[in-house]
């Protein structure tokens, strides 16, 4: 299915396109609210801009994929590959990323608000000026990922996630919510 035979299907009122191959797509500044996209493959796609507030992403392939500026608030991208995407100024309020693949992605600026990024892999990503306040960090590996001008005070991490190889980037448990242990 291309582009416009699935935007003419979600204007119709199709919400279903599990599975889709919608590699390196150009669906930017589109409504796409409530789409599921499960398991799709977006990699290389143009989704900046688009509303994807409410959606199902899980386990999506949207390796560098432009998802800058896009609304994905209260989406589901639970075990979704966005290695090398670009997030930049992405609002991702109170959005499942657990078990998300986001190594090298770029969310700069970005809205994490209450989001959950637990069991992620975000090692090497750029969450520089985002906002992390309430987002659950605990068993993430953010090794060497940047975290300049972010205020981590009510971000949820173990001590687990604060130690060995990260220490360089700055981080204080004077900054952190402890979660103790489950």
């Amino acid at each position: 299915m291309d582009t416009k035979k699935l935007l003419k299907s979600y204007k119709s009122g199709e919400r279903n396109f599990p599975g889709i191959n919608l590699h390196q797509a150009k669906l930017s500044h589109v409504d796409l609210r409530g789409i599921n996209l499960e398991a799709a493959d977006l990699s290389g796609a143009d989704l900046s801009q688009t509303n994807l507030s409410g959606c199902n992403l899980s386990r999506a392939n949207l390796t560098n994929a432009d998802l800058s500026r896009a609304n994905l608030q209260s989406a589901n991208l639970s075990e979704v590959n966005l290695i090398g995407a670009d997030l930049v100024k992405a609002n991702l309020d109170k959005t499942n990323l657990s078990a998300a693949d986001l190594r090298t992605a770029n969310l700069t600026l970005a809205n994490l608000v209450n989001a959950n990024l637990s069991q992620a892999e975000i090692s090497g990503a750029d969450f520089s000026g985002a906002n992390l306040h309430n987002t659950n960090l605990i068993d993430s590996n953010i090794n060497e990922a940047e975290f300049v001008g972010v205020d981590l005070t009510t971000t949820i991490m173990t001590e687990f996630e604060i130690t060995g190889e990260i220490l360089h980037i700055g981080l204080s448990h004077k900054w952190v919510t402890w979660a103790g242990s489950y």
